[in-house]
């Protein structure tokens, strides 16, 4: 610069004054430091002569020519800013370039020359002749005048106050202080390698401050670049200066945002950063092109104040989306982050951020995290699904799944840039994979409250987010979860005993209480995780309080939907009473509308969420780590290495594995809900994603279901196996039919476990246990009957009924339990519906005892349904057993009780009881007495072969009746309900009833005077068998038996026994028989001396012939 104040030019009003000499010299040193040795003539104070430099200031100026190497400007004349999307120059900035350039001429003493005039004057296209002449080869450029357009054509900017437009006609800034060096230095007024420095600094000076100075060098650098790539042939020296020249643009655009001072300009916010040129995406004319980054990427290493600015660029990014929906246009930030991730040291700055894993709240990490606000973009957004489903309320089914058919390619779109992101941040470094696992552990330790039961949404993290982060860390798994389960051995079973991410704390554990817990992971072990292993556990986390939470949420919105359309339905039905009274109308239709909206809110979520949870690809890629899941549980419960195709011994081992006894209990809840939800709703999916793990699961913990704590999770399995029997597509026996009934796994232990479950649901803990014990056997029967096809099966039930006949005879009460109360309580809900209906038939019933009548009447519908239900199962199980296991239903335990329940329902559907059971529309209660009648009648026919089975039936003084047997025969018969053999069995049997009925009469007439100490303290009955108890009190073995089957507790004392501590009372039993066989003795002689009086009689009678 020139130091005379005399020689400078006027600066235009909007340029700020430069710095001082010493102030320059000093930050000429920084900068000099920051460029890393870029040669001495970029760094010298002023330009120096060199033999070139001497040969151009030598020569005369001449016309500047095209350099078809590097020029495009023959064949278009459009401005290059105009494809650099650079702005030109303000109109002040032209102005004043125009006065420095006045000035300079008049202190000079220059004059235009003719060259000057054509420069300034409009250009015109030569006029094109033909010629045969041959064109004279092309003088090269000199390398200085070379150098001078292409600089003048890459900064825009001019030392030679007569340039008023670059080689393209673009207007250029003259610069009046490199002007005066120059020709203080008695050089010629052009560009070069060497002055850049100077020409840099003085153009970021005279910037206007409204203005961005990183975009104006960024053009500069752009334009370099294109030129880099157009040089054609070797040029070395051109080459030298065009790198040359890049280096200097890349370095003053980083100067422009951390060093603005340099420039005479203050820090500002607006301009001072990358992040609206990373948003713009690299193919954009005023973006951050792809040659930019891999400069900066490659500079990071010697400049340690580039990668500070790029994560400085990617926070604003992350901030500014966090406060958009997927209503707004978030693809420049999906794509900035996009084109940030090809460069994995950026990523790894961006990792090191404090932002990246900054301790947040729940809902705090999915906006002020750097990540977050990528993974919280989702349909599931409330503003969201309002757009996706409008006015919800009509909206049929084919347009709410069009709406949801659109929200999942959406979604799915997002969720593959996800994957990409996520993917890029764990290859691009150790330590950022690291971090990015931390962020996910994070997520999952912070929401623990999603799976509570009251979820308050400020306290946790979005639907939508939580479920982008299952499906992303679903996609993690992908690589390691092969059809053949070859690396299922590398899940680390001591995760939790090193120092894992994930926070099972307090969770609840499949089988061990706080303590226990506690006690076993107090107790560390060495080493780290494999990524696998974390990858598995954090994805297992994911599903239970991502997908999982989100299905339970749904389940939830469905009854707030019927709860507020009930209230809606409530306040339309007060409208007509407030017709003559505008204000409460006003009122009311405020009110209306409140509740319309949040209707309206619920049914648009529940739809997305459905929406998203349908995803087909999405639920197979969660079946898949499901299949993983499950194969991984039973090799650790087993301590095998199970996968399938591999035998599984049953039952497990008598000492548990605390490894397992220590899980979470939602390992193996997902797997169940992830399966049922898909059984239910998405069943084709399945069809693939199934195999003999699946069964195998199931069978295990119902076999060995002490493995297991938690009495509702066992029940799940059966539930699971249920689902697996619903007919789909072409699979009549459903997905898991087949597999339940043809695997050999299955055969051995499938029965057995279902049965042995069927006992122990009888007592579940819960309040509810009544109740769920019938559902739990309801779904128990229907796998029963999905495999009782299968011969092997029925061998397998009678060969269990002789070699453990405690195990069966337990079943069979407890069947007989049920089928008692069922019918029972099924059918005496039928005279009270019967009554109910008459009463609503009268037209003269107010509304108000209309409602009350008709609230009556929907519950006791509502009962008879269920236990309809139930009661037609529980009888046709009982009528398959019965035709297979004749002899363990006349046990002496078992065949009083069923023969007194089978005569007494038998009455209620054909005695003077039946005309109670007449409603209007019986199959809306799924009751069928010509279906019921017969299959009770079958249960007869089956035992009837067995004499205990109708001394018993003969004996029941409660219900049995001659004539109803024959009112049966008659209905059987003249119905059609039965025909030809059957229904001569049927008669046949009615007869040896009749007869066991007289025998019974007399052994009672004979036997009815029996002493108090021969009769059972309970039943009330001559005991057969009396046996000590530990009370000493003394019953029937019998008696105790069935007992004992219902409550293993002392009946006097109610201290626990069983049936092994009586002990047989064979002195008592001795007494008893011989009292009989007096009795019979005495009966015997009076009955023979009644016969003999009698025929005495009879011949007298016939002799007495007066």
């Amino acid at each position: 610069m020139d130091p005379n104040p005399e020689q400078q030019p006027p600066a235009a009003s909007s340029t700020p004054d430069a710095p001082d000499q010493e102030t320059m010299e000093q930050i000429r040193k920084r900068r000099l430091a920051k460029l890393g040795g870029g040669g001495a003539g970029a760094g010298a104070a002023a330009p120096t002569t060199s033999s070139t430099a001497a040969a151009g200031s030598a020569s005369t100026q001449k016309p500047e020519t095209s350099d078809p190497s590097i020029s495009t400007a023959g064949s278009s004349h459009v401005p290059e800013n105009a494809l650099s999307g650079q702005e030109q120059p303000t109109k002040q900035e032209m102005a004043a370039a125009g006065e420095s350039r006045a000035a300079a001429a008049q202190a000079e003493g220059q004059s235009k020359t003719s060259s000057s005039d054509m420069a300034s004057s409009p250009r015109h296209p030569p006029k094109i002749t033909r010629s045969n002449t041959p064109r004279p080869p092309i003088a090269e450029e000199p390398i200085e005048d070379w150098a001078d357009r292409v600089l003048t054509n890459i900064f825009r900017v001019s030392v030679n106050p007569t340039r008023e437009t670059d080689s393209h006609g673009v207007p250029v800034i003259f610069l009046p202080d490199a002007h005066h060096e120059l020709h203080d230095a008695g050089l010629p007024y052009k560009l070069s390698a060497d002055n850049l420095d100077t020409i840099i600094l003085e153009l970021g000076s005279r910037v206007s401050h409204h203005r961005s100075l990183f975009e104006q060098f960024l053009g500069c650098w752009k334009r370099v670049c294109r030129a880099l790539k157009m040089l054609r042939g070797p040029a070395p020296q051109k080459e030298a200066i065009l790198k040359e020249a890049r280096r200097m643009c890349f370095s003053n655009c980083i100067f422009a945002l951390t060093v603005p001072e340099l420039f005479s300009r203050q820090l500002n916010p607006q301009f001072d950063t990358l992040a609206p040129y990373l948003l713009r995406g690299p193919e954009h004319e005023s973006g951050l092109c792809m040659d930019f980054l891999t400069e900066a990427v490659a500079r990071l290493d010697e400049d340690d104040t580039i990668a500070p600015l790029f994560t400085k660029a990617m926070v604003d990014i992350s901030s500014r989306l966090s406060t958009l929906s997927m209503n707004d246009d978030v693809k420049p930030y999906i794509n900035a982050m996009l084109t940030y991730c090809r460069f994995p040291p950026l990523l790894n700055a961006v990792a090191q951020h404090p932002c990246f894993h900054m301790a947040q709240s729940a809902p705090g990490i999915e906006k002020n995290t750097i990540l977050g606000p990528f993974f919280r973009i989702s349909p599931l957004q409330p503003e969201v699904t309002t757009v996706y489903f409008t006015g919800p309320r009509t909206m049929d089914k084919p347009r709410i799944k069009t709406s949801q058919n659109a929200l999942q390619m959406t979604l799915t779109a997002h969720q593959t840039n996800l994957k990409t992101i996520i993917n890029s941040f764990i290859r691009a470094s150790p330590q950022t994979r690291n971090q990015v696992l931390d962020w996910f552990a994070y997520i999952m330790n912070a929401n623990h409250k999603r799976r509570a039961m009251q979820v308050d949404p400020r306290e946790v993290s979005s639907d939508g987010f939580m479920i982008n982060v299952t499906a992303v860390l679903d996609t993690l798994c992908e690589p390691f979860m092969d059809s053949t389960f070859s690396k299922v051995d590398r899940i680390d079973i001591n995760y939790f005993k090193r120092n894992p991410r994930v926070n099972i704390t307090d969770e609840t554990k499949l089988n061990a209480d706080q303590a226990e817990s506690d006690a076993f992971y107090a107790s560390k072990v060495a080493g780290e995780s494999n990524f696998i292993t974390e990858v598995f556990f954090l994805t297992l986390a994911a599903h239970h309080y991502g997908s999982e939470a989100a299905n339970s949420k749904m389940r939830n919105l469905e009854k707030d939907i019927k709860f507020y359309l009930k209230n809606i339905a409530t306040i339309e039905a007060e409208r007509p009473k407030l017709a003559n009274r505008p204000d409460q109308i006003r009122l009311l239709e405020e009110t209306l509308k409140r509740h319309v909206a949040v209707l309206e809110r619920a049914m648009a979520l529940k739809f997305a969420i459905e929406g998203v949870l349908l995803d087909e690809k999405m639920q197979a890629r969660s079946l898949q780590f499901m299949r993983y899941v499950t194969v991984w549980l039973l090799r650790v419960a087993s301590q095998s290495d199970y996968t399938p195709g591999k035998i599984l011994k049953l039952p497990l081992p008598a000492s548990q594995p605390q490894a397992f006894s220590c899980l979470p209990e939602y390992a193996l809840q997902d797997i169940v809900d992830n399966f049922k939800f898909v059984y239910r709703y998405i069943p084709q999916v399945i069809l693939s994603a199934v195999g003999d793990e699946m069964i195998a699961l199931c069978i295990t913990f119902l076999e060995s279901s002490e493995y297991i704590r938690n009495p509702y999770l066992k029940s799940s399995l059966v539930s699971l196996l249920f689902s697996g029997t619903w007919p789909t597509y072409h699979l009549k026996k459903g997905v898991l039919g087949d597999l339940m009934t043809n695997t050999k796994f299955a055969n051995d232990y499938l029965l057995h476990a279902v049965m042995k479950f069927y006992i122990e649901c009888e007592s579940t803990g819960t309040h509810t246990q009544f109740y769920d014990k019938f559902n739990i056997r309801y779904e128990i029967f229907q796998v029963i009957k999905c495999i009782w096809s299968n011969d092997v099966y029925t061998q397998q039930l009678t060969q269990q009924s002789k070699s453990n006949r405690s195990f069966f005879v337990r079943f069979v009460n407890l069947l007989l339990n049920d089928a008692t109360y069922v019918l029972d309580e099924g059918l005496s809900k039928f005279p009270k519906i019967h009554e109910l209906q008459v009463k609503l038939r009268d037209p003269s019933l107010d509304a108000k005892d209309r409602d009350k009548l008709e609230e009556e009447l929907k519950t006791a519908e509502g009962q008879a349904q269920s236990y309809m239900q139930l009661a037609n199962e529980t009888v046709n199980m009982m009528k398959l057993f019965t035709s297979t296991l004749r002899e363990a239903f006349t046990m002496p335990e078992i065949v009083q009780r069923l023969a007194g329940m089978l005569d007494y329902n038998l009455d209620i559907l054909t005695g003077p009881k039946s005309k109670t059971l007449k409603v209007d529309n019986p199959e809306k209660y799924y009751f069928s007495p010509k279906t019921l009648l017969p299959q009770i009648v079958d249960i007869y026919l089956n035992l009837g072969f067995d004499p205990a089975f109708v001394e018993a039936v003969a004996g029941d003084g409660r219900s049995y009746r001659a004539e109803t047997m024959e009112t049966t025969a008659y209905i059987l018969k003249s119905k059609g309900l039965k025909h030809g053999p059957e229904l001569q069995q049927w008669e046949n049997l009615c007869k040896r009833f009749e007869k066991a009925k007289v025998d019974f009469d007399m052994m009672e007439l004979d036997f009815g005077d029996a002493p108090p100490e021969f009769e059972d303290p309970i039943m009330g009955d001559l005991m057969k068998d009396p046996v000590i108890l530990p009370s000493k009190h003394v019953v029937d073995r019998s008696t105790i038996i069935q007992h004992l089957l219902s409550d293993p507790k002392d009946p006097f004392t109610r201290q626990p026994m069983t049936i092994g501590d009586v002990i047989p009372d064979s002195e008592l039993k001795e007494k008893i028989e011989q009292w009989k066989e007096g009795r019979r003795t005495e009966a015997a002689k009076q009955r023979a001396s009644a016969a003999a009086a009698k025929q005495q009689q009879a011949d007298g009678d016939a002799m007495d012939t007066t």
